[in-house]
């Protein structure tokens, strides 16, 4: 059979080793690891990758393959049964094979994975008979069928595991090992009678059949809801699909001289540069990632095994040498005789990320460029999340203690499953989702959830790391809490918590609080600074901030702010102790009467300003004056209007007719801005007075002072000229009275699209400008930002937009209309300073388009200084 795009001459399944050249985009990053590892000597079980490029093709070709791949895959199927020195089909001595994906990017327990390959009636007595191990041979098959019915038959996970659990529970036992032969003989009639039920076909024996329909439904875990789920959550986008590993097996379940574990060359939580994992005696892989039993240290393994610790450490040494970054790496352990079943690089925590980054470059593995490259901008945010206030904790409740798997704090009402954490959150609640132990498909709600909590599994189970991936916050391994899904109930040393109660999670002590606890602002680490100075010295990009407290300021100053790029005056007149001269300002008839009220709020606005432009020392601080309708500082509800005729001594009707007269259809494009200026220039009189003000006085007393004016909205010169000759005339008048000069520009924000498209005429009259790229956005697409979230995910779910466009720059459509206008302004005036100043100026993909488009700097909120710091560090390093 030929299919379209298919190249017969092409290869699409190498042999470990066979592959060189090739990288992850085509082996996936386990298969080239394999491949790598293989190179260098390391005890790896035998086998081949099928390539991502052949993942590509199955989906295009409507899930089918042509001869010519299965004749690749039964090539290098001969050679490993050569290799391995046994049969796939030989009932007396099979060769067992396992089936893993593997993506260029990591993707831990998002797709999936089929051990035990071939096992069927007739080669589990041939195995007994060959290993004199029943036990060992029954506990494969019982995990061949689940894995296969879950995996391939879609059988439901659930079905196995009443199973399981009703033949320990008719024995009375806890652990899976507490069965014998005849206990795990019954668990195999069990999976056979549910796969049965389910499928209405008994379990397939053959094993070709076994392994195509392995090898298929890997594929097809490529497009199941968790990874894509996880592929949107990590932006990982224009990969081919993933690889498929076909792997002899190795055995951690043959007894006490085997055993299984998951291992990082160093803390994927703190950093340290200590050893650090988990694993089990007797068991196989999935044991100690999905947390069914709660394992051991790994530096235990120097007791129990000392030659394969000893072996495992001088491996784990050589591999970080090798890939010059922290390694997660699995093996097993079969009689005593240690294999390495895969490495990659680890997911690690934000604070875990830096302080590597930092020690690799002091211990000479790696340089300044490539630390700063190391820590994904994204995973700062987690860094700055707030932290539980240790006298809070003194007074508080202890429930347990459990593992500290992904540090931070979590306070949010318990749920028990992850569509209930999803809704929940889709609500406007925050939640902690708390589960016996999480698998896979819990990750629609690990995403909504301020935290987990598991009662099963340990500091490399699945909970953990996907985690710490997130950089959200776990405790694992709770072993003291009983958790009844069916029940909604959480139980912890007698006491009950019931769905909706609230918790707080410690995920750095692995302490769980009864109630809410207050949290406080972190304390950043020194290798933080190291990190950031690093980055400064890379970037190109200033990164001021949005602030319109002096509160702010110094936050964003702390976190390294380079000025104010927006301060929002505005936010400043709804204050208690203003907002009636505003509305007195707002229902005046006449100016005089306007003029009147807005003489109260000038002092206000003054002090205002003092404490900003003293707050960022001498930093520019660009003001945007008033930008929203007027009539969002009236009431809309009946009784509050009510309330404000009586406060203002207005009778009712006619405060009615005013709120009614102030109403617009479409406010966002309505009597705003700079527009207000125009019907009311006294406004802009008393806030250039105010500025001004703020700067002469600062000035006199010794305070260096940079005020730039930013008028908003403007998309005609006109309107700019119109604003402009009151701002320097009353700016002129203000310095004259105090016998003092400020150095103040005066510019405009850009989020008309007409501004624009007649940049360069703008520029005539602005000595800056700043994109607003909300309202721009908003209005080049033609969405309501405040009503777009209602259908934008819909959008995104179907991959009409690959991101929502108020959070990321639309590069293709706003951002040419920001090219547009940086080189028509330029042409009018060479050397002028431009930037960005909406939400985009904190998302490091738009920081990206901002550095290539020759932005001077991004303003974002205080606490995405630091984000939009390193991702200017990025953008220059990647360019």
């Amino acid at each position: 059979m030929w299919l379209f795009g298919w190249n017969s001459k092409k290869k699409y399944v190498y042999f470990f080793g066979e592959a060189k050249g090739l990288g992850k985009d085509i082996l996936g990053g386990k298969g080239k690891n394999l491949a790598e590892m293989v190179e260098m000597g390391l005890p790896i079980p035998s086998g081949f990758t099928i390539t991502t490029e052949t993942c590509d093709l199955y989906y295009k070709s409507n899930k089918t393959y042509p001869q010519e791949v299965l004749d690749q895959i039964e090539e290098k199927l001969q050679k490993l049964e050569h290799v391995m020195g046994k049969k796939l089909w030989d009932p007396k001595d099979p060769l067992l094979v396992s089936v893993r994906s593997g993506a260029a990017d990591s993707m831990p327990g998002m797709m999936d994975t089929i051990l035990n390959l071939w096992l069927n009636d007739e080669s589990v007595q041939g195995l007994i008979e060959k290993t004199g191990n029943a036990r060992f041979v029954r506990d494969s098959y019982r995990r061949f069928l689940q894995m296969f019915g879950d995996v391939v038959l879609e059988v439901p996970h659930h079905d196995f595991e009443h199973a399981l659990q009703s033949v320990k529970d008719a024995k009375w036992v806890k652990l899976d090992t507490e069965l014998g032969v005849e206990d795990l003989q019954k668990v195999v009639a069990l999976y056979k009678e549910a796969i049965k039920k389910a499928t209405g076909k008994d379990f397939p024996s053959n094993p070709r059949e076994q392994l195509q329909m392995s090898i298929d439904a890997v594929f097809g875990s490529w497009n199941n809801d968790r990874a894509i789920i996880y592929r949107k959550l990590n932006d990982i986008r224009w990969l081919l699909g993933t690889a498929v590993n076909v792997q002899a097996m190795v055995f951690g379940n043959m007894g006490e001289t085997s055993g299984t574990g998951v291992c990082f060359t160093r803390n994927p939580s703190t950093g340290e540069n200590k050893f650090y994992g988990e694993f089990l005696m007797n068991a196989q892989g999935e044991d100690v990632v999905a947390g069914i039993r709660t394992p051991m240290e790994i530096a235990e393994l120097d007791r129990v095994m000392p030659d394969c610790y000893k072996e495992l450490v001088d491996i784990y040494h050589g591999l970080e040498k090798h890939y010059r970054d922290m390694q997660d790496m699995e093996f097993t352990i079969q009689e005593g005789k240690l294999y390495i079943l895969q490495t990659r690089n680890g997911k690690r925590t934000a604070a875990a990320a830096i302080k590597m980054a930092v020690d690799m470059v002091k211990e000479g593995l790696i340089n300044e460029k490539e630390a700063v490259l190391r820590v994904k901008p994204e995973q700062l945010d987690s860094l700055l999340h707030k932290q539980i206030d240790a006298n809070a904790k003194k007074a508080a409740e202890l429930l347990t203690k459990g593992l500290p798997a992904s540090p931070g704090a979590a306070v949010g009402q318990i749920v028990f499953t992850a569509q209930a954490a999803h809704d929940w959150n889709e609500e406007g609640k925050k939640v902690v989702l708390v589960r016996t132990e999480t698998s896979p498909e819990d990750i629609i709600g690990m995403v909504a959830s301020q935290g987990i909590l598991t009662a099963r599994g340990g500091m490399t189970s699945h909970a953990a790391v996907v985690a710490r991936g997130m950089g959200k916050c776990c405790v694992a391994g709770a072993g003291e809490i009983v958790v009844d899904e069916h029940a909604k109930t959480l139980t912890v040393k007698g006491k009950i918590l019931h769905e909706g109660d609230v918790i707080t999670l410690d995920g750095s002590t692995g302490e769980v609080f009864n109630g809410p606890l207050a949290v406080v602002d972190p304390e950043l680490s020194g290798d933080f600074s190291t990190l950031m100075t690093w980055a400064d010295n890379f970037r190109t990009l200033l990164v001021r901030t949005n602030a319109d407290t002096p509160h702010d300021a110094e936050v964003a100053r702390k976190f390294g702010a380079q000025g104010i790029g927006l301060c929002r005056t505005e936010h400043m007149f709804f204050a208690e102790d203003r907002i009636r001269a505003v509305r007195e300002m707002i229902l005046a008839d006449d100016v005089d009467g306007r003029k009147k009220a807005l003489a109260k709020i000038l002092p206000y606005q003054k002090e205002d300003f003092v404490g900003i432009l003293k707050a960022m020392q001498g930093l520019p601080v660009t003001i945007r004056f008033l930008d929203p309708p007027l009539h969002e500082f009236l009431p809309q509800e009946e009784k509050d209007i009510v309330e404000l005729s009586q406060i203002m001594n207005v009778d009712l009707e006619v405060l009615k007719k005013k709120i009614e007269s102030l109403h617009e259809f479409n406010p966002m494009l309505g009597h705003r801005g700079c527009r207000l200026v125009i019907t009311y220039p006294e406004i802009a009189e008393m806030q250039t007075e105010a500025v001004i003000s703020a700067a002469c006085e600062l000035k006199k007393a010794g305070v260096d002072v940079k005020p730039e004016i930013m008028i908003p909205l403007v998309g005609f010169k006109s309107e700019l000229d119109f604003n402009a000759d009151i701002v320097r005339r009353v700016a002129k008048e203000t310095m004259d009275k105090y016998g003092v000069q400020v150095d103040y520009k005066l510019g405009t924000m850009i989020e008309v699209p007409r501004g624009a498209v007649t940049a360069d005429k703008v520029a005539e009259t602005a000595e800056f400008f700043s994109f607003g790229t909300n309202d721009l956005t908003q209005m080049t697409l033609g969405f309501s930002r405040d009503d777009a979230g209602k259908f934008i995910k819909e959008y995104v779910n179907q991959n009409i937009f690959e991101k929502d466009p108020f959070q990321s720059l639309d590069q293709d459509g706003v951002g040419q209309l920001v090219q547009m206008a940086v080189e028509k302004w330029r042409k009018t005036r060479p050397d002028i300073k431009l930037g960005i100043c909406g939400e985009h100026g904190g998302d490091p993909m738009s920081i990206e388009f901002c550095h290539k488009v020759g932005l001077a700097y991004v303003s974002c909120s205080p606490f995405r200084v630091p984000i939009a710091r390193l991702a200017a560090a990025h953008a220059a390093l990647k360019a």
